[in-house]
């Protein structure tokens, strides 16, 4: 016996108000009684306490229920038989929020905000027979966004003196490094670019790194856990790179791992780039920049 879900989108790419439409595919070897076919769909904002903050906010308990997005359930064959082979059957679940003023966010996979849609096909069967049970996921998109990707440019220019949370200024190797972010406003589906260049470094340089960084936050009234942690890092430089020299900052935003930034009462979704120098010594010098990404 198998069970699969087949859906007429290769790429599972849906926007809001669309039908998610393809097959339940059920083989089996001989005849099969079952006590019917189910299909559902459910879409939820699911949040978790980082390890940090779980004693701290005892109340979030109650609040960090999963957020319920979308709930659609359907029979699609009423109890009786199935023939031997395969059997397709076809389905249409609309992809709408539940309730009038509920939204559907983009699909997220993240640590401790995770938004997803699931899919989920069930074949019951007798008592002395297990339930068979399929799941596939759907990615949701927004089809447009109310704010587009408008560029401002971020010039930068990192020394000692503009570090900040150093205790002794005066035993960091002196070092001057000057560049610029095309955006802070980025859209997903292009990627992240800028250049930076080294004018001078007392101490070798080991290598230069671009950090991003999502930033999530989960709360109600009585407060707000906010847990930073690294997406992807990408070296730009390795070594002791030429004074003077052009490095181009490229960096693609990973799918799944990234949406268009989230702001909500319950909880919020945010994404920063660290610029990371690593001199030879091992000091780490980070230049942090907040960034807004959106769809368009």
């Amino acid at each position: 016996m198998a069970l699969d879900i087949r859906l007429k989108k290769v790429n599972k790419i849906y926007y809001e108000g669309e039908l998610v439409s393809g097959v339940v595919v059920i083989q089996s070897k001989g005849d099969m009684q079952h006590q019917g076919v189910n299909l559902s769909m459910e879409g939820s904002v699911n949040l978790q306490l980082s390890a940090k903050s779980v004693g701290v906010f005892e109340a979030f308990y109650n609040s960090l229920k999963p957020i319920q997005l979308v709930s659609y359930a359907v029979e699609l064959v009423k109890p009786g038989k199935l023939p031997s082979g395969k059997t397709e059957i076809p389905f249409e679940v609309p992809l709408k929020p539940k309730g009038h003023n509920k939204v559907l966010y983009e699909t997220y996979h993240g640590v401790f905000v995770n938004i997803q849609y699931i899919l989920r096909a069930e074949v019951k069967r007798s008592l002395l027979n297990k339930d068979l049970t399929k799941q596939s996921e759907i990615i949701l998109e927004y089809r447009d966004s109310k704010e587009k990707a408008v560029a401002k440019p971020v010039p930068f220019t990192i020394t000692p003196d503009s570090l900040q949370n150093i205790k002794e200024k005066s035993q960091i190797p002196r070092f001057v490094v000057k560049g610029k972010l095309d955006s802070s406003v980025c859209c997903l589906s292009r990627p992240l670019t800028g250049e930076l260049v080294v004018e001078s470094s007392e101490s070798p340089i080991r290598s230069i790194e671009l950090q991003l960084v999502r930033v999530e936050t989960c709360g109600c009234a009585e407060g707000y856990a906010r847990d930073a942690t690294e997406i992807q890092n990408i070296q730009i430089g390795e070594g002791d790179v030429c004074r003077g020299l052009t490095l181009p900052i490229y960096m693609i935003f990973p799918r799944l791992f990234t949406c268009p930034t989230l702001i909500t009462s319950n909880f919020k979704v945010e994404f920063e780039v660290n610029v990371v120098i690593v001199l030879q010594n091992d000091h780490l010098i980070t230049e942090n920049f907040p960034l807004k990404l959106t769809r368009i």
